[in-house]
């Protein structure tokens, strides 16, 4: 299964970058590709969200569980169910001398094996570009 990590360094106490990846119903106010994300659920340490992106173009839209590991300043999410096979991974926020080192794994699968095939550079370098374009914007968001 395809794999990508991305990282990004944010001038931030790493407690005040997770608190607001935590809020992610407001990730559309500076995140692109992201049309929309609504809580569906909340249960303790965990949501149920549904997400709605625009990928050049094309939307793409699922649900997923996401785990709050308030201690670690680790978010864990998983696919539930949507337009793709395989759809997980976690966002870890560590502290750096000059501020907090945000990290985002992406594991997926589109489900379609000949497609993956063809065109699965260009897939990976669209997840590798979402996967930055997220955290250019939580940059952005918490250094203005």
């Amino acid at each position: 299964m395809p794999y990508v990590e991305s990282q990004i360094l944010v001038k931030g106490n790493p407690e005040e970058v997770y608190k607001i990846a935590r809020d992610m119903e407001k990730f559309p106010e500076y995140m692109r590709d992201v049309e929309e994300v609504n809580v569906l659920e909340k249960n303790g340490s965990s949501t149920m969200t549904e997400w709605v992106t625009n990928i050049e173009g094309t939307p793409i839209i699922w649900t997923e569980e996401d785990k709050f590991d308030d201690e670690n300043l680790k978010i864990q999410y998983k696919l539930i169910e949507g337009d793709l096979e395989k759809f997980e991974g976690e966002w870890n926020f560590l502290k750096k001398d000059t501020g907090c080192l945000v990290v985002l794994s992406v594991d997926y699968d589109f489900g379609m094996p000949s497609l993956t095939e063809l065109i699965g550079p260009t897939l990976e370098t669209k997840v590798r570009e979402n996967s930055e374009m997220m955290l250019q914007g939580m940059k952005k968001k918490i250094e203005g």
